[in-house]
């Protein structure tokens, strides 16, 4: 099965870790740093989305008049726009792109936050509003005739888009959450299902979760998997715990000059979202878990978003990554803290890496799938030739 990599694209190169250099809006960096993600094999950028940052539909479509190939992950809250403007908004992106385009429902885990424009809904009813929402906005990609909606949070009357996404596809639809409402909608309507970064136990939990709450949806296949880790690499195991000691440090020392906080958007403690919440407990157990997952950033950033990081050597990276491969996970996003460094080293260092590991995966599954098949094929011919035995035995006994 493939796998697929995840980057970030923004407009400055501020971090948790680090006060921009850049411009606040600075589009020369937004081209620069999509382009590390191109030229270094990965496979599409996220646009995020904030009540206070650029709109990013219009980013992402000043990146698709600019670079060639890779694609694009739109972050979008329903409340900010129609379900029926939206569709085509993004089928006019996706055409723009020739089909680059995916987009990434946020229902909102941060009362506040969602305040700030408008949004007065429960988290319930905005998980509720998120589902009327996408199969509006599927409807409207695929249907050639004029339909009607009556709906708890849409209605609408006589209602066709006549721009469609690119050569009659269907942009695929990504979802993240760790609360029952998040998995009960994601796992119904979403082709992706986001996570982030967790051990990996706890990551095979939420993987069954989002299964089974797929089958009770009545879905035959359900969504592939994305996990979200922040790496830190480098040449030597010792060289990337420094440089780790150094990454947390830089955090405690902008929370500190902050008064505190670490952002606008989320509380240090007692985050709203679930997501959030099983990161702290998780970082509340200890530091290091597993072979390279290191907890103490989000512990220091209250949980906020990915935070979870990966810490070692390329070869050590990988080889962690592999292992949520197995898992089940087939998107991994992975976000530095030096935004443009880090996306091109992660390329260069770690991405070939696990795509190897992946590739001889396949091909011993290819072995194993022949070897089975051959098996089944010289058991046939066994079978056929003592049935062959049998009916020349009786044959002669008759005789």
């Amino acid at each position: 099965m493939p796998v697929e990599f995840l980057g970030i694209a923004t407009t400055s190169d501020a971090s948790e870790t680090t006060e921009r250099t850049t411009a606040s809006f600075d589009k020369d960096y937004l081209l620069r740093i999509v382009r590390a993600h191109e030229d270094n094999d990965w496979t599409r950028v996220l646009f995020a989305y904030g009540s206070s940052g650029p709109e990013p539909s219009v980013l992402a479509s000043y990146v698709a008049a600019h670079l060639d190939t890779v694609e694009l992950l739109l972050a979008h809250r329903p409340n900010v726009s129609y379900p029926t403007f939206a569709a085509k908004s993004f089928a006019t992106l996706d055409q723009l792109s020739q089909g680059r385009l995916s987009v990434h429902f946020i229902t909102g885990g941060n009362d506040h936050e969602q305040q700030r424009e408008g949004d007065t809904l429960t988290k319930d009813e905005r998980y509720a509003r998120t589902q009327e929402y996408i199969q509006i906005v599927k409807k409207a990609w695929t249907s050639a005739e004029p339909f009607d909606h009556e709906g708890t949070y849409y209605q609408l009357a006589d209602f066709v888009a006549e721009i469609k996404p690119y050569e009659g596809r269907v942009p695929t639809i990504s979802f993240g959450g760790s609360s029952a409402a998040a998995f009960q909608v994601g796992a119904a309507e979403a082709d992706i299902y986001a996570v982030w970064g967790e051990p990996l136990a706890s990551t095979s939990e939420q993987i069954e979760t989002v299964h089974a709450a797929a089958a009770a949806a009545g879905r035959v296949t359900p969504p592939r998997i994305h996990a979200a880790f922040r790496p830190i690499i480098a040449p030597t195991e010792a060289l990337a715990w420094e440089k780790a000691d150094q990454v947390l440090g830089r955090i405690e020392a902008r929370k500190a000059a902050a008064g505190g906080s670490i952002s606008r958007r989320h509380p240090l403690t007692k985050p709203e979202n679930a997501g959030s919440q099983r990161l702290l407990e998780i970082a509340a157990r200890g530091d290091r878990h597993d072979s390279v997952l290191w907890t103490a950033p989000a512990k220091a950033t209250g949980g906020a978003g990915n935070s979870n990081a990966l810490v070692g050597t390329p070869e050590q990276v990988a080889e962690a990554l592999l292992a949520y491969y197995d898992l089940g996970v087939r998107i991994i996003s992975a976000r530095g803290y030096d935004l443009l460094h880090d996306a091109a080293d992660f390329g260069r260092y770690v991405i070939p890496l696990v795509r190897e590991g992946v590739a001889q995966r396949d091909a011993e599954l290819a072995r194993e799938s022949s070897d089975e098949a051959d098996a089944e094929r010289r058991a046939a011919a066994h079978s056929a030739l003592a049935r062959q035995d049998a009916i020349a035995a009786a044959a002669e006994a008759v005789a």
